[in-house]
C-alpha cells in the first residue's frame, strides 16, 4: 500500500524530530484562543552548516500564518516559500555583514502589524553576521517587541549572538542529519536511486542542501571532483599558483552565475521605479537622480557576489578537509574495505569512498603529522577568508602549504 500520509512543512526538516516537536507545539499554542507557554516572541535556531536552520525557520513561519499550522499546500504556505507573504520577512545579508542601518530598517518594519494573519514573522538568516552596533539595535527590539512580532534568528551556535540577545530567545538546537536519513529523504524527494542518494549524503557531510545538489546536478559533482583532484596536482610552485587561481576563478564564476538573474531583476525594477523611459517634465527631472541609485545598487550587488564567492571557496575548503580526514583515517588503519557491501565492525567510513584508491595512494605518500598540518593549513585558509584576506592570496598560501607541509611545521 502507498503512503497516504499528508506531507506538511515539517517533512522538510530532515532528522530533526526533537526540534520539530518543539516548533509544532509552539505553532499549536500560537493558534490557540488561550495561548500557553510553548510560544514566545523570539527564537534562536542554531546548528552546523547544512543542518537546516533556514528550512526550520521557514517551516515555523509557515505554521504561524497557516490556518492548519503548516499544511505546506495552501496559499499562505506557498507565499512564504515564494518570499511574497506580506506578514513574513525572510532576511538574508546582501554583503559580508548586516550593517546598523540594515538593522534599524528591519526593526522599523517589525513594528508593523500583520495584515493577513495573526503574526508578523521576521526570519533573520546568518544572524552571526550582525555587527556589534547592529546587535545592539536588534537587542532593543527584542527586549520591547511589538505585540504580534515574532523574531526567528538563525546562527551556527549560541555564542554567535550577544548573551543579552540569546537570554531573551528560546533556543532550538538542530543537529547534522545522518547519512541514511538524508539518503532516504533524497530518494523520496529528488527521485534518485539509493546508491546515488547514499553517495550524495555521505559526500555532503550532513549538509542537506549540498546533498540535494550533488544528487541532482552533474555539474556540481564535476566541480567537486575537480576540487578533490587539487592535492594530487601540486607538483611544483607553478602548479600551486595555477591551482589557487583555478579555485578562485571557479568560485567567482559560480557566484556570478548564482546572482546574475537577481542582479538583472533588481536593476530592471529600480529603473522602472525611477521612471526610466517615461515622458513628462516631472518624470524627466526625477530620472536624472537615477545614477546615484544605480551606483548604490551596484555596490550592494558587488558585496553580495563577494559573499557568495567566499561561501563557495569555503565549501571547497570543507571538501578538501574531508579528503585529508579520509587520508588520516587510512593512515591510522581505522578504515577497512567493505566485504560484499557490508562495512566491517569498528571500521570508520570514508566521506569520499568513491575515490578510496586515490586516498590510499595519498596516505602512503605522507605521514599522519603531514596530514594534520595540511588540515591545519585548510582551517587557517578558512579563517583568512573570514578576516577578508584577498581570496587569491589566501588560496596561494594554502596550496603551497598543502604541497609542502614541512614548511608549515617549521612555523609551529
Amino acid at each position: 500500500m502507498g503512503d497516504n500520509r499528508q506531507v506538511t512543512v515539517w517533512d522538510s526538516m530532515v532528522g530533526q524530530a526533537q526540534a520539530v516537536a518543539t516548533l509544532r507545539a509552539a505553532a499549536a499554542d500560537a493558534a490557540s484562543t488561550q495561548p500557553g507557554s510553548a510560544m514566545t516572541h523570539a527564537w534562536l535556531l542554531t546548528g552546523p552548516p547544512g543542518s537546516g536552520r533556514s528550512t526550520a525557520a521557514t517551516a515555523f513561519a509557515q505554521s504561524l500564518v497557516c490556518s492548519e499550522q503548516g499544511c505546506g499546500s495552501c496559499l499562505q504556505c506557498r507565499l512564504v516559500v515564494a518570499g511574497s507573504h506580506p506578514d513574513v520577512e525572510i532576511i538574508r545579508p546582501d554583503g559580508i555583514s548586516y550593517k546598523t542601518a540594515d538593522a534599524r530598517a528591519l526593526v522599523a518594519r517589525a513594528s508593523m502589524a500583520p495584515t493577513q494573519s495573526k503574526w508578523h514573522v521576521i526570519v533573520l538568516e546568518d544572524a552571526d553576521r550582525l555587527t556589534e552596533t547592529a546587535n545592539n539595535v536588534l537587542l532593543k527590539a527584542i527586549e520591547e517587541p511589538p505585540p504580534r512580532a515574532v523574531w526567528l534568528l538563525c546562527t551556527p551556535s549560541v555564542e554567535d549572538v550577544l548573551p543579552t540577545i540569546r537570554s531573551r530567545c528560546r533556543h532550538v538546537s538542530l543537529r547534522s542529519p545522518g547519512v541514511y536519513e538524508i539518503a532516504d529523504y533524497l530518494v523520496q524527494t529528488a527521485g534518485v536511486d539509493h546508491a546515488t542518494a547514499v553517495f550524495a549524503a555521505r559526500a555532503s557531510q550532513g549538509h542537506v542542501g549540498r546533498a540535494r545538489a550533488l544528487a541532482a546536478d552533474h555539474e556540481v559533482r564535476k566541480r567537486r571532483q575537480a576540487i578533490l583532484a587539487v592535492p594530487g596536482s601540486l607538483d611544483g610552485l607553478k602548479a600551486c599558483m595555477q591551482a589557487a587561481a583555478g579555485l578562485v576563478d571557479t568560485a567567482r564564476a559560480d557566484a556570478a552565475a548564482a546572482t546574475a538573474d537577481l542582479d538583472e531583476k533588481e536593476e530592471r525594477e529600480l529603473r522602472m521605479a525611477w521612471g526610466e523611459g517615461a515622458e513628462g517634465r516631472g518624470v524627466k527631472g526625477g530620472v536624472r537622480g537615477i545614477k546615484g541609485a544605480i551606483k548604490e545598487l551596484l555596490d550592494k550587488q558587488s558585496s553580495r557576489r563577494t559573499r557568495v564567492q567566499r561561501d563557495q571557496l569555503d565549501r571547497a575548503l570543507i571538501d578538501l578537509i574531508a579528503f585529508y580526514r579520509d587520508v588520516l583515517v587510512v593512515q591510522f588503519g581505522a578504515h577497512q574495505p567493505t566485504v560484499a557491501g557490508v562495512e566491517p565492525e569498528g571500521s570508520i567510513s570514508l566521506v569520499n569512498d568513491e575515490i578510496h584508491t586515490l586516498i590510499e595512494k595519498t596516505a602512503a605518500l605522507g605521514t599522519p603529522v603531514d596530514t594534520m598540518y595540511r588540515i591545519d593549513a585548510l582551517e587557517h585558509a578558512r579563517q583568512a577568508l573570514i578576516a577578508n584576506v584577498t581570496p587569491l592570496l589566501a588560496m596561494q598560501a594554502l596550496t603551497v602549504d598543502l604541497r609542502n607541509p614541512a614548511a608549515r611545521r617549521s612555523l609551529a
